[in-house]
């Protein structure tokens, strides 16, 4: 398959700080590669130099040209910052970028995409947070592109709209879009991604598809009891593979299937040991991020703190 962009060794510095240390990618045709990482982690300058709007160490190509000879037609951008005019309605908004291009789509057509039919003469200013996202994802693809970045793209939007925005961006992947996408909900990239790219101080510590990397990476599945129990009034109901760990009032049981906890339930009722909640979880994309940043010490019981915030723990 014929990539479309192809980097190497990409480095870039604002001072002391690091933002890119050496990345190295390639996306193909009609693929959508969604990197994943907190604030800080590279994400926003990775893209900027993939798109040649800041210089970068290294080589990017896009359709095997410089990002800045690339026909402006073929390439779709939704930077995670940006404040069009507040005075203008979607509508004015998606028609002016509209009419930067020799054809683009039609105004209607893209504001249906976005969900904002009923809202296209609201001005900018009078819009929600979510709707105002998305009339930026719609000034994106209002020149039909081939190869499409879009920074956050989700970020303020409620859960229903970015499931449909999710729908329109599979669509266009389906339809032969290139699609790079950057985020820090893990479903998200999980959901989006053919494959997931893992970043983390400036560094791509990891590219694969996203059930790949959780196989490879994400650990066992556990069970988390509240629970004073001893552990060793555990080890009878384990199997091979399987061991506990106790701390702070919890045992959690390490490579442990559903059909499992019915055995530590009645080993726990066996030697008369009180329990509260027990809570079984399947190891994701944040638990990769985790184990592969060096920050899973950083993260509390299952579900309980962010990706962002384990890993600005662990770096302090």
């Amino acid at each position: 398959m014929t990539a479309t962009l192809v980097a190497e060794d990409l480095r870039r510095a604002y001072g002391d700080t690091v933002a890119l240390d050496g990345v190295s990618l390639s996306v193909d045709a009609g693929e959508v590669l969604a990197l994943v990482g907190p604030n800080g982690a590279g994400k926003t300058t990775l893209v900027r130099a993939l798109t040649g709007t800041t210089d970068a160490e290294g080589t990017v190509e896009l359709f095997d040209e410089d990002p800045r000879e690339v026909d402006p037609e073929r390439i779709g951008l939704l930077p995670q910052d940006f404040d069009p005019p507040e005075r203008l309605t979607a509508r004015e908004l998606v028609d002016y970028f509209g009419g930067l291009y020799d054809e683009a789509r039609d105004t209607d057509a893209v504001l249906a995409d976005v969900g904002l039919v009923d809202d296209a003469d609201t001005w900018y200013e009078n819009l929600s947070g979510g709707q105002r996202r998305r009339t930026c994802v719609g000034t994106a693809l209002v020149n039909d592109p081939d190869l499409l970045f879009l920074d956050e793209p989700t970020t303020g939007i409620d859960p229903a709209g970015r499931r449909a925005l999710w729908s329109l961006l599979e669509g266009l992947a389906d339809g032969g879009t290139t699609i790079v996408v950057t985020t820090h909900y893990m479903e998200e990239a999980h959901r989006l991604g053919d494959r997931v790219g893992l970043l983390f101080d400036g560094r791509l510590v990891a590219v694969d598809g996203p059930d790949a990397l959780v196989r490879e990476h994400g650990g066992d599945p556990r069970l988390v009891v509240e629970t004073d129990a001893d552990p060793a009034d555990l080890d009878l109901a384990l199997a091979d593979g399987q061991h506990v760990e106790s701390a702070d009032g919890t045992l959690t049981v390490y490579g442990i299937d559903p059909q499992d906890i019915g055995r530590v339930v009645d080993a726990l009722d066996g030697v008369g040991a009180t329990y509260g909640s027990l809570t079984w979880t399947e190891p994701d994309l944040e638990d990769v991020y985790l184990e592969l940043t060096g920050a899973a010490d950083a993260a509390a019981t299952p579900g309980s703190e962010s990706l962002t915030a384990a890993v600005e723990g662990a770096r302090r």
